[in-house]
């Protein structure tokens, strides 16, 4: 969902949004399980502050790399086709765009009709406006026939004073197709706002934006979701001092909102996840990190200690929150990419399915600094307990950022990230990856094989290789998160992004379910 501080790398400065979400994903579920902390914690988060110089210099290197690929002639159309041997049951991963530079998608469905919409962060193109528009700008590409054809790709919002956008996000309200999107802006001023905005017309028109923040001066990384109506809109996002966790909350369709800090406290926040139960229990899945800074006034900083996932919890319509603190885990193994560091660690997702059964998912190393496994985590009272971790991706490689949707009776489906080929580093020091799909139809207990969902050929893109394993995958993630998501056909569609480097260049990709 997001662009988060540079909380990439060990040593950051903790001044900016750059979404830190990570992804992964693996084979076979060999390693042993952590155990899942079952208590509740309100914590304090104090230090930091809001502002755009490393964003701004994250962004002038990716559009130096874009240039530099284009200028070479490896980057900027497809070679062949994408899919030559598409995974049994899917209908092979596809780009949505070959010739620009996507990074970071979103994706939502409607539960009853055929609509399918993908939002990407797009670099380097034209602006979608006359003057002082953004860049980055967030891109709306729609399917009205459930992934078999795609409309234009066109921007979701552009006007002056918008200075740059990052981390979208969005949902389909179920009870009226209506769709709500959430994205961070980059101010002219030099802050950042979580924007509101919402289409009756799937898609083709958009209201002004609202700024569920208020007068919190200083956002990033937001996370939504909504009741089946849309009347209770929330959206989780981490604030100006230290990371501090807040939430908004509407309750007449995005049109006010009020803004509550949840935790307060030494540790740095992250949104990944959200979802209201049955019962109109609402949930935030999110992860936690304590950075310690190098003297006094000093912002640069160093994660230290053990990366919390949590679950965010209201059982009262937004009007207070519970943090429930869901597992502990070692920092994993830093990102193989120049200028990445922590992309990789503390991702998280829940789901739940018609019965309000939730199924957590998360990652984390045995040993801090070592590869890490993608794990899930149930709970059958609402989130106030966690059963043990279960692992869903192969011990001994390194894996990122499960995505796990949920509907019906006991149905899950889930894709994570992973290495190949033991984890071993290429002779650049890099790995390829790939998207591994899993799914459950007894509660999250029992998970099917793995299968492939990154399924493209070797030279479909510049980043698209074959290991000496012969397996082959992707350079590097691109995008500090991806989705899942179930459409009324009851297929699954994944999105996610892949890249030559963590400064790109790269596109966004998906694969559905045939």
């Amino acid at each position: 969902m997001k662009e988060p501080p540079d909380m990439h790398r060990r040593w950051f400065v903790l001044l900016l949004p750059l979404a830190l979400v990570t992804l992964a994903c693996s084979s076979h579920p060999t390693a042993s399980p952590l155990n899942a902390a079952r208590t509740q914690e309100a914590g304090r988060a104090d230090s930091g502050a809001g502002g755009g110089s490393e964003e701004n210099a994250t962004t002038t290197a990716r559009l130096d790399e874009l240039a530099q690929a284009r200028a070479t002639g490896t980057f900027g159309h497809r070679r062949q086709a994408a899919t030559n041997d598409a995974t049994t049951g899917w209908a092979g991963e596809q780009v949505v765009n070959p010739n620009v530079d996507d990074w970071e998608p979103a994706v939502a469905t409607d539960p009853h009709g055929p609509y399918i919409y993908i939002l990407t962060t797009r670099y380097g193109q034209p602006a979608p406006c006359k003057s002082h528009c953004p860049s980055p700008y967030i891109t709306l590409t729609v399917s009205s026939n459930n992934g078999a054809s795609w409309g234009d790709q066109v921007p979701i919002w552009g006007v002056k004073g918008s200075k740059a956008q990052y981390d979208p996000t969005i949902t389909v309200v179920p009870d009226t197709g209506i769709v709500y999107a959430f994205f961070l802006n980059a101010d002219r001023h030099g802050g950042f706002s979580t924007l509101f905005i919402k289409s009756i017309d799937h898609g083709q028109t958009w209201t002004d934006p609202v700024r569920p923040n208020g007068q919190v001066s200083w956002t990033d990384k937001p996370e939504i979701t909504t009741s089946p109506s849309g009347q209770d809109v929330y959206v989780s996002w981490n604030g100006p001092t230290g990371g501090d966790l807040w939430v908004g909350v509407s309750h007449d369709y995005g049109a006010t909102w009020k803004q509550i800090r949840v935790v307060t406290g030494r540790r740095y926040f992250y949104a990944y996840d959200g979802i209201v139960l049955p019962d109109g229990t609402v949930m935030f899945s999110e992860s936690s990190f304590r950075y310690t800074c190098a003297g006094s006034g000093s912002f640069n900083c160093v994660s230290s200690g053990q990366v919390w996932h949590h679950a965010v919890i209201s059982r009262d319509n937004g009007d207070t929150w519970e943090n429930v603190i869901v597992a502990k885990v070692p920092i994993g193994e830093d990102c193989f990419s120049f200028g990445c560091g922590e992309f990789y660690t503390g991702q998280t997702s829940v789901a739940t399915d018609a019965n309000g059964r939730l199924v957590f998912a998360y990652e984390g190393p045995l040993i801090d600094g070592g590869p890490q496994t993608s794990y899930v985590t149930i709970s059958t009272d609402e989130g106030r307990n966690w059963g043990d971790a279960t692992a869903v991706s192969f011990n001994g490689e390194d894996s990122t950022q499960p995505r796990v949707v949920g509907t019906g009776n006991g149905d899950y489906r889930l894709w994570y990230m992973q290495t190949s080929d033991g984890d071993l580093q290429k002779p650049d020091g890099t790995h390829y990856w790939n998207v591994w799909y899993r799914s459950s139809t007894d509660g999250g207990l029992i998970w099917s094989a793995p299968q492939k969902i990154s399924d493209a050929s070797a030279g479909a893109a510049p980043y698209i290789h074959t290991d000496p394993s012969g397996t082959t995958g992707f350079d590097e993630i691109y995008g500090d998160y991806g989705e899942i998501a179930i459409t009324s056909a009851g297929k699954t569609i994944g999105v996610w992004g892949e890249g030559i480097s963590y400064f790109g260049p790269g596109g966004c990709w998906f694969n559905i379910q045939t």
